[in-house]
């Protein structure tokens, strides 16, 4: 616990992917693949790293003329590189300022965060890719920050720093809770709790029967019902049918004396 930092002094993709740097195992697959990267920094990169800004969430309008104008306030300033797509020339939305004193980056560091540049809000941190060890860039599951709609957050940076972990004590199972008040009552409430649930249960079970037997019974009446209709035309077509018999029979009585 003493050890614990909100920023990473080492780059650990599994450490990364957790909200306080304690996961065991990884909870997606881009935590995986980061894992499993052998990432090697960029050696045609020029410059001190730790001389270099690193700015992003900028638009696409943003131009390096732009950014000189509104970093050099802070210092001065010895190059900018904005990142551009290779096939069109467009801006990436990021770029790497690098000053010439120390003290001009931590200042643009403090100050220069979350300033609106070509009304964009833009997110400046140091470069990472060659001075914090271990480090995955994003397009390999690893990287600082995220979005929340992606589902892949990575926590111990600047944007996302690590929370501090939450450490539950551990009471031994023999502890006995007789010899004191408090615990007693919490004890019993339980029973109660425990006690009503039961009877809860029990109630719903009950109810659950009477509403069965009552569908029953109704099932039964309705049946039976039926069942005396059906009787009751049955002998309601029987009568009928012998009184069509008998006038049938009638009639032939007569044809036969004429």
């Amino acid at each position: 616990m003493n050890e614990w930092t909100p920023i990473a002094k080492d780059y650990d993709p599994l450490k990364a992917g957790s909200i306080d740097g304690t996961d065991e195992e990884p909870h997606d697959r881009a935590v995986l693949r980061a894992m499993l990267a052998r990432y090697v920094p960029n050696k045609g990169v020029v410059g001190d790293p730790q001389l270099t800004l690193f700015v992003a969430r900028l638009s696409q309008q943003t131009t390096e003329e732009k950014l000189k104008e509104v970093f050099s306030r802070y210092g001065d300033i010895q190059r900018v590189r904005l990142v551009r797509d290779f096939i069109t020339g467009f801006s990436k939305g990021y770029a790497f300022i690098e000053y010439k004193q120390e003290h001009a980056i931590k200042k643009a560091y403090r100050d220069a965060n979350k300033l609106v540049v070509d009304q964009r809000e833009v997110f400046v941190d140091y470069e990472l890719e060659r001075s914090l060890k271990g480090w995955i860039p994003r397009r390999l599951g690893g990287g600082f920050g995220g979005k929340k709609e992606s589902g892949q957050l990575r926590f111990g940076g600047r944007d996302r720093p690590f929370r501090k972990p939450i450490n539950l004590p551990v009471f031994p199972s023999n502890i006995r809770l007789e010899g004191h008040g408090e615990n007693r009552q919490r004890s019993r409430s339980r029973e109660r709790l425990h006690d009503w649930r039961g009877k809860k249960t029990e109630y719903t079970r009950d109810r659950g029967r009477d509403r069965w037997s009552q569908r029953s019974d109704r099932d039964y009446t309705r049946e039976r019902h039926s069942k005396d209709e059906r009787n009751r035309d049955r002998e309601r077509d029987d009568k009928d049918r012998r009184r069509r018999d008998s006038k049938r029979d009638r009639s032939r009585e007569r044809d036969h004396r004429k």
